[in-house]
């Protein structure tokens, strides 16, 4: 699965290196975690709903929230959850790698492209990282807009996206360890999570 890929892709391949990483136990299931973080990401209803920028940077930054969320859900549990969390970090970076090299991208501007994004990415989770600690929806709302949408993000569509991701975040939170280090994890799908962050 290409993580660049349009949302009109059809996302069926198989990660074209679950076969190299796939041999170690805790490798199989960062990747299987990182592979289901990638589908949520990709649903058609965030870019549809809220205006997600259907970009290479939109669908970065998606895949990212979600990511991140895996990693803060495995980062928190007992061994082998910071492990775990570690091999999702790494499956997520040796699949931008391998993308970037797909397309083209030469040597020296892969290294440069990969350090921006592992600097991106890293900025990004620790600035949601306190406000899902502390349900701070708006504080949440805000680092949302100002990353996902680059600082002008539709209408409402911040604040959607935050109530959203605190769902996901709960949900994850009562999912058992013994399934996540099996490589099995749930997200709510799109059209719960943003039902659930329609006003009352």
């Amino acid at each position: 699965m290409c993580p660049f890929a349009s949302r009109h892709g059809n996302g069926s391949e198989p990660m074209a290196l679950f076969g190299l990483l796939g041999s170690r136990r805790h490798e199989r299931a960062g990747f299987a975690l990182y592979t289901r973080s990638v589908e949520a990401a990709r649903d058609p209803l965030y870019f549809e709903r809220l205006g997600v920028p259907d970009t290479m940077d939109g669908r970065f930054d998606l895949i990212g929230v979600f990511a991140a969320l895996t990693i803060r859900r495995l980062r928190l549990a007992g061994p082998p959850g910071p492990k775990l969390a570690q091999a999702v970090f790494d499956a997520m970076f040796a699949d931008l790698d391998f993308t970037l090299r797909e397309m083209g991208v030469g040597d020296l501007s892969v290294a440069k492209r990969m350090r921006e994004m592992w600097e991106a990415f890293h900025g990004r989770a620790l600035a949601y990282d306190v406000p899902l600690a502390q349900a701070d929806h708006a504080a949440l709302a805000e680092a949302l807009g100002r990353n996902v949408w680059r600082g002008t993000p539709p209408a409402g569509a911040a604040d959607a996206l935050a109530r959203a991701m605190l769902a996901q975040d709960a949900g994850l939170a009562s999912q058992p360890l013994s399934a996540l280090a099996s490589g099995q994890i749930r997200f709510i799908p799109a059209r719960d999570s943003l039902a659930e962050a329609e006003p009352a």
